[in-house]
């Protein structure tokens, strides 16, 4: 009974690692977009700091799916939740190093009294030269260290060790479960694990969602004289805090691991006598045994390094010369490669084509007195429904109100674009979508939800086909050569070619504090579409094709095996399916 409540703890356990890993891990995507804009950094860069979290994975999953699996298993995915619990926590330093956020604005170089025309939009030729002068390099640089420009490299490493925590839990959590339970248990076991794990994005995104809203200065900033609302593309909400928010749920779920054994019983032994039970009959017996006979047999047998590693290398061998495993693996990874480069990039996507409205950023003969500088970026959103780059190209002459209620008046640009000159005035930020976009965003989230939920019903199959089809001793190393794989070839890459691409659709890039471009405040919705759809085509064509191979081949060869034994009765007991799954695998070697 003590050894059964082990086996649920340990199941309960991994399930919550899951899912605080799921939802760091679903927060880390949401806030992609506020770390870019408070460090100003272009999306290739945020591909680069997102895909740090493979890269983390890539120095130890080889080493740890290895030697971890003859190591202390629950204790050693214990460490990992530490781990990843401090990368969390140092993501979220540098907002405690970083001064206020200043957000470029033109409204700042001028007076904020509240009188009819406290600010001139409308520069004159003398003001726009003043705007647009270059800082010279000793200002550059103290500018540079005041607003912390590099502190975006806490941010990678931050994410890189999440990326080293997370190393040990799926594939030391999966072959320790599926060692110590029986074999028709483990679909079942692992598809409760997959459950709650699929929680934990919708808790990321929906932290993420709210700490958007919340203005990044917080506590520290008096939000009345904050211009920008979170609509704005400007805004920065607070990302940190729900960095300590996941860190402090992923330190909890590593508490259980420390008081869990080595190694448990083969469950429901007492039943089964078979040769593929041998190693657990034997743990078995060694909870019976004397102390002191347990003490000096473990004398006898020191375990070394050397031990260890020896057969490092031909375990490798053994593991891919198996052509079911083979195949699966590279399935995987083109699922992976597509699926990757989309997720860390879609609330900026979901964002730009569905919650953006069409811009007008060019000089036009309406604003051709005024002078305007470029560099500004100043959204207003005019009673035509046409967004500006800034009030100055809107042609505007005078405002009203003070920060967020600030109202621009007599805007030559608004009255040319409008058939009557009813009202020729704008409001700070940019206009929203229409109606009809709200309507097709819901259909596309519909359909998003159905496409996953139906991509998902194969994940513990996937799971079984691939503990099947390897020899019980090579298991968590499988499992760890699948991670190292996937995650070096289907995590890094994408990310950062996705964000390559999606900076090609960008109309209107902001300015740093210090000179330089920033981050971008304006993309082409309908390139930005096609950038990500034309990315992910060949990847889900391809993966049709590979999962099309697998079904076809290795079925074809399950038939010939039952039809030989001529469904005897001992082939369609549990005993009976591992020697036809042994024999097949011997077949594809």
């Amino acid at each position: 009974m003590l050894l059964l409540c082990f086996l649920q703890l340990f199941l309960a356990s991994l399930a919550f690692v899951y899912f605080s890993k799921a939802f760091g891990g679903a927060y880390m995507k949401s806030s992609i977009t506020q770390i870019e804009r408070r460090f100003d950094i272009p999306s290739s860069l945020i591909g680069v700091i997102d895909g740090s979290f493979e890269m983390g994975n890539l120095l130890v999953i080889a080493f740890v799916s290895y030697f971890g699996a003859k190591l202390h298993r629950p204790r050693l995915i214990g460490i990992g939740c530490l781990i990843m619990a401090a990368g969390s926590f140092l993501i979220a330093l540098p907002h405690f190093f970083q001064g206020p956020f200043k957000y470029e604005t033109s409204l700042s170089h001028s007076n904020t009294d509240n009188s009819s025309e406290s600010i001139l939009p409308c520069l004159s030729n003398h003001s726009l030269t003043d705007v647009d002068d270059t800082p010279d390099l000793e200002a550059k640089t103290a500018c540079e260290k005041a607003a912390g420009s590099s502190m975006w490299i806490y941010v990678f490493l931050g994410n890189m060790l999440r990326g080293i925590g997370e190393t040990p839990i799926m594939p030391l959590g999966i072959s320790y479960l599926d060692d110590f339970s029986r074999e028709e248990n483990t679909p079942f076991y692992l598809a409760c694990i997959h459950t709650v794990g699929i929680l934990g994005p919708m808790f990321g995104f929906m932290l993420g969602s709210f700490l958007a809203k919340i203005y990044v200065d917080i506590g520290s900033v008096d939000l009345d004289t904050v211009t920008i609302t979170y609509k704005d593309s400007r805004w920065v909400g607070a990302w940190w805090l729900g960095f300590i928010v996941t860190g402090t749920v992923i330190l909890l779920s590593s508490i259980p691991f420390w008081f869990l054994p080595k190694s448990l019983p083969k469950q429901g032994q007492e039943q089964s006598k078979s040769k593929s039970t041998e190693l657990s009959t034997v743990a078995e017996q060694e909870n019976f045994l004397p102390e002191e006979n347990q003490e000096h047999e473990d004398k006898e047998k020191p375990v070394t390094f050397k031990e260890l590693a020896k057969d490092f290398i031909p375990s490798l061998k053994r593991l891919f010369k198996n052509g079911i495993y083979s195949l699966m693996v590279l399935t995987y990874l083109v699922v992976v490669n597509g699926f990757i480069g989309m997720i860390t990039f879609k609330p900026k996507y979901l964002e730009q084509v569905y919650g953006q409205s069409a811009s007008k950023t060019l000089l036009s003969q309406c604003n051709m007195g005024c002078s305007c500088s470029m560099k500004h970026w100043d959204p207003v959103c005019a009673y035509n429904g046409m967004t500006y780059a800034s009030p100055c190209l809107a042609g505007c002459q005078t405002t009203t109100g003070t920060g967020k209620q600030t109202v621009f008046h007599n805007c030559s640009c608004v009255g040319e674009m409008m058939t009557s000159a009813v009202n020729m005035s704008a409001v700070l930020g940019q206009c929203p979508r229409k109606s009809d976009c709200d309507r097709i965003f819901k259909i596309s989230m519909a359909l998003s939800v159905v496409g996953s939920f139906i991509s998902a019903c194969g994940g513990t199959p996937g799971y079984i086909v691939l503990l099947r089809s390897i020899e019980q001793d090579l298991k968590s190393l499988a499992l760890g050569m699948q991670t190292l794989i996937v995650r070096t070839l289907g995590g890094i890459p994408p990310p950062i070619y996705f964000g390559a691409l999606i900076d090609r659709t960008c109309l209107k890039w902001g300015t740093k504090q210090c000179g330089g471009r920033g981050a971008c405040r304006l993309y082409d919705a309908n390139a930005f579409s096609r950038a990500v759809s034309d990315s992910e085509c060949p990847t889900w064509h391809m993966n049709k094709l590979l999962y099309r191979h697998i079904n076809q081949s290795p079925a074809q060869q399950i038939s010939d095996l039952l039809f030989d034994l001529k469904t005897d009765e001992t082939a369609m007991s549990p005993a009976g399916e591992k020697i036809v799954l042994v024999v097949l695998e011997r077949n594809t070697m």
